[in-house]
């Protein structure tokens, strides 16, 4: 599997000719959209930092769109959607967010999305199982603070933690300088993760940080 970043919570998940892709930036966003095709398209939040599946509809590829709650399964990949709020954005009584959890190339992973509090219900924590790849926000301002995202991801038990938002222009200022002093981690941001299952075995919480690929 390869994961790249292209900036807030849009990412790119790839194994083979399969193409995910979560989060999209919006064109009618105040951040930066790029554009790629992807095979299925993730929305957590109805927001345009968050719901451009126009951008990921490119070179031939047209995606199934999820943008909430349920289950579904597309090109043999089960995936859940649970849903949670978010404060992002300042609207007036929040946002759906929704927590998309799947296997992909044999590895469990979960989105948390837009999530803005952490402490999750014991049936949403339950719902989650076994994560391997934990993708989180850090950024405050409507989502999880620094300390609260990390304090979030240890109660998960991830073997890798992937901290996002980091970068955006409202996110709190030095927020993964402080999401990797409470990880007690010190990490280089890298253009992408490259894996295999066989190369999580033996994490428990490790960090890893992605640079913007825009």
């Amino acid at each position: 599997m390869i994961i790249t970043s292209q900036g807030n919570q849009f990412l790119k998940l790839q194994v083979g000719d399969l193409i995910v892709a979560a989060n999209p930036i919006s064109k009618n966003s105040t951040m930066k959209a790029s554009r790629f095709g992807a095979d299925i398209c993730l929305i957590s939040a109805n927001h345009p930092d968050f719901n451009g599946a126009d951008q990921v509809a490119f070179g031939g590829k047209q995606p199934l769109v999820i943008t909430g709650p349920g289950e579904y399964e597309i090109r043999e990949v089960f995936i859940r959607g649970l849903p949670a709020h978010s404060s992002y954005g300042k609207t007036p009584d929040g946002l759906i967010n929704t927590i998309y959890t799947f296997t992909l190339d044999n590895i469990a992973i979960c989105i948390l999305g837009a999530l803005d509090s952490a402490s999750l219900p014991a049936q949403t924590k339950e719902a989650l199982g076994e994560i391997d790849i934990l993708f989180l926000p850090i950024g405050g301002d409507g989502v999880l603070a620094p300390q609260e995202a990390y304090k979030l991801a240890v109660s998960l038990e991830p073997k890798l933690i992937i901290p996002l938002g980091y970068d955006t222009p409202h996110a709190t200022k030095d927020a993964l300088k402080i999401f990797l002093k409470e990880a007690g981690e010190n990490v280089t941001p890298v253009d992408k993760v490259t894996l295999k299952r066989k190369d999580l075995d033996g994490k428990e919480g490790d960090v890893a940080v992605l640079a913007c690929q825009q």
